[in-house]
């Protein structure tokens, strides 16, 4: 079974086409209540640390790279990284949600590669 893994912020509608959510940030997402932002799964050891946050945050296109690179450290090293893997085994469509504003440089794209690079092939 071919798994597809998906990106789309947080603040943008539920849709059945979604399949399994995920929210992958450490902070919830600022102006959502608990009553209407729909996820199936969130742990908060996923996201990248505190202190690797605040400092991409700091200047986020001039270090890109470099939070690619501090962020993957990180997941490999989480145990958070692989109770995700465990927890979407099996499901054919996952989407990753985060608030980030900017849709090109932020974890989930990160959390995404690195999933679909560790996923075999069939």
């Amino acid at each position: 079974m071919e798994q597809i893994i998906n990106i789309k912020r947080a603040y943008e509608p539920a849709s059945t086409d979604d399949g399994f959510r995920i929210y992958i940030d450490r902070l919830w997402p600022r102006g959502l209540s608990h009553e209407t932002f729909h996820y199936d799964w969130w742990d908060k050891e996923i996201a990248p640390s505190t202190e690797l946050r605040e400092w991409f945050h700091a200047n986020p296109q001039t270090e890109w790279t470099e939070f690619e690179e501090r962020y993957r450290q990180e997941l490999l090293s989480n145990p958070a990284f692989a109770n995700l893997k465990k927890a979407i085994n099996g499901k054919s469509k996952v989407t990753l949600l985060y608030s980030s504003h900017d849709e090109a440089h932020n974890n989930a794209v990160v959390l995404r590669d690195l999933l679909v690079a560790e996923t075999p092939s069939k």
